[in-house]
């Protein structure tokens, strides 16, 4: 995967809230090989890391959906794949600590699963989240290797 033709990189992370993400380059190699991996290519994907009530917000205004999610993917286009894809930091924290697991690994996971969305996955029945859930899974093994 190339960068962008003005030199940008194609996968860039901003948080307007909560802690920066650690390591983006790792980050975005591994978004970019799990690209790659489903047969696509990178165009300009943004990460935002936003608080519960901004998403809720974004929520309610975009999608007529009054309650609260870990994440919305706005989607451009899909080859080269473009999205701003927006997170809750403050989610994401909840759902670890009730999932057991580490806030980093479910961060981690959210951000796969709006990268999923952006190559064609679903999860809107059972076996779309089966399918899904086998996918972040992987990538996540993936993770760090």
């Amino acid at each position: 995967m190339s960068a962008p033709e003005d030199g940008s990189q194609p996968v860039t992370f901003e948080a307007q809230h909560g802690p920066a993400l650690t390591d983006e380059e790792a980050h975005r190699l591994w978004i970019l090989e799990a690209l790659k991996t489903e047969g696509k290519a990178a165009g300009r994907i943004a990460f935002i890391f936003v608080s519960d009530q901004a998403l809720h917000a974004m929520n309610v205004r975009h999608l007529l959906h009054d309650d609260y999610t870990d994440i919305l993917t706005f989607p451009y286009a899909y080859d080269p794949v473009e999205a701003e894809i927006f997170i809750s930091v403050d989610r994401v924290r909840d759902n670890a600590q009730s999932l057991g697991v580490a806030p980093d690994d479910e961060l981690r996971r959210v951000m796969i699963h709006g990268i999923l969305h952006m190559c064609g996955y679903g999860d809107k029945t059972p076996d779309e989240q089966a399918a899904m859930r086998a996918r972040e899974d992987t990538y996540l093994q993936r993770w760090g290797n």
